[in-house]
């Protein structure tokens, strides 16, 4: 197993490493109820996943048609964050398969960082509240390097391959077009999640390769 072609795997987290979709969705409409906007539906939620938090209120605001002040988005942040420390484990789960892979990536030497641009506090805690903090040799979150050098900046994969100081080839898993613009900024292959938030169309992801589930992940990764 010393042959796989990669050293270094990093994982975007919301929609590829977990389905944490049924514990933002209650979040973010409470923080839009203390705002005296509409609710949005469980559905529409997957789509604003991403980002990070202040991007979903800058997308929900611009779709229900009244977007948000920039300080708007703040009082939106801070309540979702607010209610979403309490609740950050109440129903997110792994992926079907994802911890198995996990463990075949462990058995074949590489060493695996998440990359996410959740607030890297946010990603802590919920990865600890899986007993998943362990698995990582490196966690960065949208807030680790600055807001304007989150994904799709490639900046968060240079810094996950310097903080993992590997030699060997880099390969980014994620579920959107973040992820993937992200790779292909750094000059690194991706492969996107299909079971995840996708933001975009599977032939208009711009991923290198899609998956459908866990077990795809290695043979992917064995392909490139």
């Amino acid at each position: 197993m010393t042959d796989f072609p990669f050293a270094v795997i990093g994982f975007d987290l919301d929609g590829t490493l977990v389905d944490s979709n049924r514990d933002i969705f209650p979040a973010i409409n409470h923080a839009l109820k203390l705002a005296g906007r509409d609710p949005v539906s469980i559905d529409a939620t997957r789509e604003l996943i991403g980002g990070g938090a202040r991007m979903m209120f800058m997308r929900a605001t611009a779709l229900a048609g009244d977007p948000a002040s920039d300080e708007e988005i703040e009082h939106l942040n801070q309540n979702f964050m607010d209610y979403y420390q309490d609740h950050i484990a109440d129903n997110t789960i792994p992926f079907e398969g994802c911890l198995t892979a996990l463990d075949m990536l462990a058995e074949r030497s590489c060493t695996l960082a998440v990359v996410t641009n959740k607030a890297e506090s946010s990603a802590r805690k919920l990865l600890d509240k899986l007993g998943m903090t362990d698995r990582f040799a490196s966690i960065i979150g949208g807030d680790t390097l600055g807001a304007d050098r989150a994904k799709p900046a490639p900046d968060m994969i240079f810094e996950t391959i310097k903080r993992c100081d590997k030699p060997g080839r880099f390969a980014m898993i994620g579920d959107s077009t973040y992820d993937s613009r992200a790779a292909t900024a750094a000059g690194v292959p991706s492969i996107i999640v299909s079971f995840g938030y996708n933001d975009a169309p599977r032939n208009e992801i711009g991923a290198t390769r899609v998956i459908d589930h866990y077990d795809e992940l290695i043979p992917a990764l064995e392909a490139l």
